[in-house]
């Protein structure tokens, strides 16, 4: 089964040591949003804009991606903390050019224009034949499990996030799948009763450092419990490690996929697609697929960029695996962070609460109800208070330091 010990860090892979043929490969893909220099290259060429990927997703039996923002000809802006995102009708194009078997929509985006606008997202996706699971119109229809039949094996899909701008379904409203980690487990473990494979997907976590808090650790090692075969991560925008809890690999964060931010920033303009393959019993083989996103679409990495990203992929997969050197890496991205940081994040918020009061109330309320705020500032007050937010060891405060500030110019640390 899948360990460690067992995965090949230089090629991105693992096959069970029986070398059982997988019966059916199913890829996970990132985020995928129609907007920035992103936007018209889906309008005029969806297809080019996934380079040589193409042909390595269109390989899978059942491909799955998340789409981080609604797709709809109307609709106003929601009040909310971040950026707000919207695509046009015509943008699921891009989606079906691949084609995309499913869309996973538990993210923190795509209520961003509202009901009328996430409707009409549900049914332009029903109308390319790509299905859904995530969010709906009630906290049942959320919560519940896409199954999808891939060449006789079944595969139950979860998909839940954090539920940010509380966008989490309640109380027989609109919604994602929310952050309920007693509901999602119970899901996992009814679904696993019913279906062959189990996938776990979750949008959460705290954006652009290398490594998971504490908090989305410990609750995709219970979802692994309770019956996943595999468990994904995104929202960060970079990619984050590998871990195995039990033979079930767990990938943090995949990065951005057809997600283009305007940065030089090394790694946000990376990301990797997961490819799994199955038996009607178990997993049989992981692939790992590196690739840069550049102006022009995504592309493959290739030797010392291929190279350099297998080295700082297992650097920050290994610490997940040892619970001392995996709390070294919240120790240092806290004292990275720092007072100054605080500081700065708090100032920041006060002076849009005084020049747009909607935002900045916004902003706060996401700081006192997300779970991403709520660890991220408790753990470094906590710290303050005891005085030890200075305490991390070098090599865990140089990767956080990359991941944060290395350009894509920039020549690889040791």
């Amino acid at each position: 089964m899948p360990t460690v010990a067992s995965f090949n860090w230089e090629q991105g892979t693992w096959s069970a040591l029986d070398a059982a043929t997988a019966d059916i490969t199913v890829c996970v893909a990132g985020d995928w949003a129609p907007i920035r220099q992103f936007r018209p290259l889906i309008e005029t060429s969806p297809r080019s804009i996934y380079g040589d990927l193409l042909p390595v997703i269109q390989s899978a039996d059942l491909s799955i991606v998340n789409l981080e923002a609604p797709l709809s000809d109307r609709g106003v802006p929601v009040d909310k903390s971040g950026s707000v995102f919207k695509g046009e009708e015509t943008h699921a194009a891009g989606l079906a050019a691949v084609p995309f078997n499913v869309a996973t929509l538990a993210n923190n985006h795509v209520f961003d224009y509202g009901l009328d606008a996430f409707r009409d997202t549900l049914a332009v996706l029903d109308k390319h034949h790509i299905r859904h699971t995530g969010a709906g119109f009630s906290e049942q229809a959320a919560a519940s499990p896409l199954v999808v039949d891939v060449n006789g094996i079944t595969v139950g899909i979860v998909n839940f996030s954090e539920g940010e701008d509380l966008t989490a379904a309640r109380n027989n409203a609109s919604g994602v799948m929310g952050w309920d980690l007693a509901t999602v487990t119970k899901t996992v473990r009814a679904l696993k009763q019913r279906v062959n494979i189990v996938l776990a997907i979750c949008h959460g976590g705290i954006e652009y450092i290398p490594f998971p808090p504490p908090y989305v650790a410990d609750a995709f090692q219970q979802v692994a419990e309770a019956g996943a075969d595999a468990v994904v991560g995104h929202h960060p925008h970079v990619p984050q490690g590998l871990s195995f809890f039990k033979d079930v690999p767990i990938f943090h964060s995949l990065g951005n996929f057809i997600f283009y931010q305007e940065t030089d920033l090394k790694f946000r303009k990376l990301g990797y697609l997961v490819m799994l393959g199955f038996t009607k019993a178990a997993l049989v083989s992981v692939r790992i697929v590196p690739y840069r996103i550049h102006a022009g679409g995504l592309q493959t990495l290739q030797d010392g960029a291929l190279k350099d990203f297998w080295a700082r992929f297992k650097a920050i997969s290994l610490p997940l695996d040892d619970p001392q050197l995996f709390t070294d890496t919240w120790n240092a991205f806290l004292h990275h962070y720092g007072t100054a940081g605080f500081f700065d994040e708090v100032a920041m918020i006060m002076e849009k609460l005084k020049t747009d009061p909607k935002k900045g109330a916004a902003m706060f309320r996401n700081r006192l109800t997300t779970l991403q705020h709520y660890h991220h500032w408790t753990a470094l007050l906590t710290r303050l208070v005891d005085g030890t937010l200075e305490s991390s060891p070098p090599w865990a405060r140089r990767l956080t330091n990359e991941w944060l500030t290395a350009t894509e110019n920039d020549s690889p640390s040791d």
